[in-house]
């Protein structure tokens, strides 16, 4: 891959592994400079891994606040996303992952493969790794719903006997994703009514 130049020297500055050292200035450099996305997206396999945890930590903020404009270059990256993520031992980046891949566009065996990942990291010994991996199976049902029914029962046991940081995310999480299965009967229009006279008119309602 080509150098980074001078992204990959503002992540190299931090106190420790997991320091966010000038990962925001990155992020903001980013969002106003698109054409640096890539430079950013190559420092995630760097060999320094507080470069590569400030790089997650950036880009994840990056395609958090601006996914229309970066959506499409962060999907040209689908494979190497998903191929770093049976990969990826640094806390740091697995819980920035955990949000990040959900983003991209993908197709029902792409979001089963992630999914498997995220249900993997479920075990981690990290409780944020854990609870953003809950996250990430949430806003993985969205492009999957046949992923559902399992997240649902993942998330009622986790909210009862996960870290304190699981169960309250997981109680905010099945809120709304209890409440996402009824939108459609809620919000379902009301019947057409046909006019008199009509051809139709012997049908009431539709």
């Amino acid at each position: 891959m080509a150098k980074s130049g001078p992204i990959r020297a503002m992540l190299s500055e931090g106190r420790g592994r997991i320091s966010v050292g000038r990962a925001e200035e990155v992020a903001a450099l980013v969002l106003a400079q698109p054409e640096k996305f890539s430079r950013l997206m190559e420092c995630l396999w760097d060999r320094d891994p507080g470069v590569v945890n400030r790089a997650a930590h950036a880009l994840e903020r990056v395609t958090r606040d601006a996914m229309p404009v970066f959506g499409p270059i962060l999907d040209s990256w689908k494979t190497s996303l998903l191929g770093l993520l049976p990969q990826a031992t640094e806390n740091k980046l697995r819980w920035h992952l955990a949000l990040i891949v959900p983003r991209l566009e993908l197709d029902r065996q792409e979001c089963r493969r992630t999914a498997a990942a995220l249900r993997s990291w479920l075990q981690d010994g990290s409780s944020i790794v854990k609870t953003m991996a809950m996250q990430g199976l949430v806003d993985l049902t969205h492009q999957d719903a046949s992923l559902l029914p399992e997240v649902l029962d993942l998330l009622r046991i986790l909210s009862r006997s996960g870290t304190p940081a699981m169960r309250a995310r997981g109680r905010l999480l099945l809120i709304k994703l209890e409440a996402a299965q009824d939108t459609p009967k809620r919000e379902r229009p009301p019947p057409r009514t046909i006019k008199p006279g009509s051809s139709r008119a012997s049908t009431q309602r539709i």
